[in-house]
């Protein structure tokens, strides 16, 4: 279905009843990343899962402001409400568990539990950032100029993701294709608008959470590894789960044993 608000479309599905679990997909992903799960966990909760501004069936404005994490904690926060939903699971994967932990440091009312994959609070220090945001402006810039398949030909290389060399050719050949179906303007955007570096710092502010918090990360992942010790000696309420022969993408690499943290997180909360 389509949601709108100041004259943007939403992409949501909006499966199943019962306490709510709500999907935020990664940066080229969108809501059918969780397609599998969503079959599952339907069965009993309803499921929400949103193309992000920029992605999928979405839209893709040329303004980069409106990509802001704390714009889309607002335009989340709005799609929530017409949803008539206020007290939610919130699962996000990557740039979506960055602008998870954003909504939940700014509607904290909203956030029954939060779960994080492969996430960060951001980068502690102005120099960090700063030195992200110009690697995010060339990409961003590298996309507009070369096009969607060779940003993905290049995308599908870096060290971020060379665990998911060993995923099936039928698997790798699926991810490329939905990569591919995003729009340079979308994804340029987004880089600029939510990247790590232009996103606020919430290292200083992640012991304000008071609600349960499950850090997922995967074995090979040593760089988000060590975020998430970071954020679980922070986090008053916090689990950390390490997920075996897995790498950033974990939802994809290991996804039986992900379902399996995630309903068993869940199931001790509802």
């Amino acid at each position: 279905m389509k949601i709108s608000i100041d004259n943007l479309n939403f992409h949501i599905i909006d499966e199943g009843k019962g306490e709510t679990i709500v999907l935020l997909h990664g940066f080229t992903g969108n809501a059918l990343t969780w397609e599998s799960f969503i079959n599952k966990w339907s069965s009993s909760y309803r499921i929400i899962a949103i193309d992000l501004i920029g992605h999928g069936e979405s839209s893709k404005p040329a303004d980069a402001s409106l990509y802001t994490m704390e714009a889309m904690s607002r335009f989340l926060k709005e799609i929530l409400d017409i949803c008539r939903l206020d007290h939610v699971h919130l699962l996000g994967y990557s740039m979506g568990g960055r602008l998870a932990l954003s909504f939940a440091m700014q509607y904290p009312s909203y956030v029954k539990t939060l779960l994080l994959e492969s996430s960060s609070p951001g980068l502690r220090t102005v120099e960090e950032r700063e030195e992200r945001i110009r690697k995010d402006y060339a990409l961003a810039r590298k996309i507009l100029d070369e096009g969607m398949l060779e940003f993905v030909s290049y995308w599908e290389t870096i060290p971020l993701f060379s665990s998911q060399q060993h995923l099936s050719e039928a698997l790798k050949s699926e991810l490329r294709e939905q990569r591919i179906t995003n729009s340079e303007v979308g994804l340029a955007n987004s880089l600029i608008g939510m990247g790590t570096g232009a996103q606020p710092s919430y290292w200083e502010s992640l012991h304000e959470l008071g609600i349960p918090v499950l850090l997922l990360t995967g074995e090979y992942d040593n760089k988000f590894i060590s975020i998430a010790k970071r954020m679980a000696s922070a986090i008053p309420r916090a689990d950390i789960v390490q997920i075996n022969d897995a790498g950033h993408t974990i939802h994809v690499e290991q996804t039986q044993i992900f379902d399996k943290m995630v309903v068993a997180f869940l199931e001790k909360h509802v």
